[in-house]
């Protein structure tokens, strides 16, 4: 068929036809922007979930609620080794700018710049092309302890928007990049501001084991957020994000079709855009049937093997590989770290730097106490398929 008009969109963080599944954290968010400004408590979320499940397309749909009902909005990406204050200054600075403009809120806002080039100056942010005209607030978030001086500059920013009859969103991809140090002052920050009613909410994304780093980093954090699980849709879900784009562009997708991307991709998302995408471009005409899908899969496994799954492996060790390798024989995960150490004939105790720095790279995490498992979906699989024989 026409792919000029092949309505499916595989890529990182690219926009599906049909956001299908997701609506209740869609609607929470909904909810939450709405009462902040109106002064009533709301808790911020974190979206928990694995590799290609929708995580960033969620954030973005996030942001543009909240600008919808009157918030101004910053996203941020968390990358390996970069502090929080580097990453948030020029969002902030970008925001109080936005406000400085409304006339009842420029006392507020020049106040907030102030402790903005407080906080940049002792934590000796490079300002760049956003460096302030303002002179910093001596004793205002420049004590050098990021858990409070982070919170303060919180404060003053939400009492800016506040003044100006808006709201501030903040939100954070790939949060488990985060350090230790610069994670638990987010939490204090979000924490302050809420205690204080300011019209301010936080949104993170990241891997399963941030809802247990949150914890560690700060104890009442798991009463500070929601921690919403994004995965796998469910059969309903799956069958809509891939029917309904099909149908609104006036084409059909016979049920033995369907039902056998759903079963090839187990409904991640990800991989439902893939197949759908090479299913689309393979069909002669409509309906989409069954045999269009066997040719269209080796193609999507093919893009996911070169892409998706290559740029991952190529980020890993020998030993690290060595260390997959074997879980991907072992089957299906979760899988016992015992299990992997016996499958490579060594005792646990030498796998422990292999594990942390899987984990570090956000390549396995661990779902209980002595389970670990893979982050990218169908990932075994793909060791399988390229490079166990």
């Amino acid at each position: 068929m026409d792919e000029v008009r092949n309505p499916f969109a595989p890529g990182a963080g690219s926009q599906p036809p049909e956001l299908a599944g997701r609506n209740g954290i869609l609607e929470d968010a909904r909810i939450a922007v709405q009462r902040v400004i109106r002064g009533k408590p709301a808790r911020s979320q974190i979206l928990l979930g694995l590799r290609g499940v929708g995580k960033t397309v969620l954030l973005n749909k996030i942001e543009q609620i909240a600008e919808e009902h009157g918030h101004l909005t910053s996203m941020v990406e968390g990358p390996e080794g970069i502090p929080l204050p580097t990453l948030l200054y020029p969002r902030i600075h970008q925001v109080l700018r936005k406000l400085s403009v409304v006339e009842k809120a420029k006392a507020n806002a020049f106040s907030a710049m102030r402790a903005l080039r407080s906080f940049a100056s002792i934590f000796k942010v490079e300002m760049g092309d956003f460096a302030l005209s303002v002179d910093p607030e001596t004793g205002t978030a420049d004590s050098g302890n990021i858990e409070y001086d982070l919170a303060e500059l919180f404060v003053r920013v939400g009492e800016a928007a506040k003044a100006a009859g808006r709201g501030w969103t903040l939100l954070i991809d790939e949060i488990q990049y985060l350090g230790e140090r610069d994670y638990a002052a987010l939490i204090v920050a979000i924490h302050r501001i809420s205690q204080k009613g300011l019209p301010v909410l936080f949104f993170g994304a990241g891997l399963p084991q941030v809802a247990a780093l949150s914890g560690d980093a700060k104890s009442y954090a798991e009463r500070l957020f929601t921690y919403p699980s994004v995965g796998a849709l469910d059969q309903p879900s799956a069958e809509l994000a891939i029917k309904n784009p099909i149908e609104e562009e006036g084409e059909r997708i016979n049920v033995e079709a369907l039902q056998a991307i759903i079963a090839q991709t187990r409904g991640y998302p990800y991989f439902l855009q893939e197949w759908g995408y090479q299913a689309w471009n393979a069909a002669d005409y409509s309906p989409i049937d069954a045999a269009d899908i066997n040719q269209s899969a080796k193609k999507a496994l093919r893009r996911l093997d070169e892409g998706f799954f290559r740029v991952r492996f190529d980020r890993l060790t020998p030993r690290e590989r060595d260390y997959v390798f074997a879980m991907a024989r072992l089957g299906m995960g979760p899988y016992k770290s015992g299990d992997v150490a016996d499958m490579m004939k060594e005792p646990p105790s030498k796998f422990g730097p292999v594990r942390a720095s899987l984990i570090k790279k956000g390549m396995i995490y661990s779902p209980s106490y002595g389970d670990i498992d893979f982050t990218v979906p169908l990932f075994g699989d793909y060791l399988v398929r390229n490079w166990i024989k």
